[in-house]
């Protein structure tokens, strides 16, 4: 049986889950994208919480782009989502890029986390 694009990305995000895992001195960076939409959290795993978050739902970023699912959209979620958990005294991450290849609009949004501040 031959697997959907959205089984091999799952199958990807548990593998790499195994290994990547989100502490109070150096949380995950999660990333999620979909068709419209890229969303970034930054999680606590030990606490299950979630010190910042960002997407291109936020109105700040829906204002400055024209559409959501471009690399430009994914920029503006990295430089917001690394102001916000700057603000909460978070400087180094992890990076979990969801099962997702570091390629396009996840790149993007990593390359412009890390020029916002955040180490990883």
């Amino acid at each position: 049986m031959k697997l959907t694009r959205k089984d091999s990305v799952a199958r990807r995000h548990k593998r790499i889950r195994k290994s990547v895992n989100g502490t109070p001195e150096r949380p995950r960076l999660a990333v999620f994208r979909s068709n419209k939409h890229i969303y970034a959290q930054v999680i606590d795993d030990v606490a299950q919480n979630t010190l910042a978050a960002a997407s291109t739902l936020d109105p700040d970023i829906k204002k400055g782009v024209s559409t959501t699912a471009t690399c430009d959209a994914s920029t503006a979620v990295g430089k917001l989502v690394a102001e916000r958990s700057l603000a909460k005294g978070v400087t180094k991450v992890v990076f979990d890029r969801g099962g997702n290849l570091y390629h396009g609009r996840i790149q993007a949004l990593a390359e412009a986390a890390r020029e916002a501040g955040l180490d990883f």
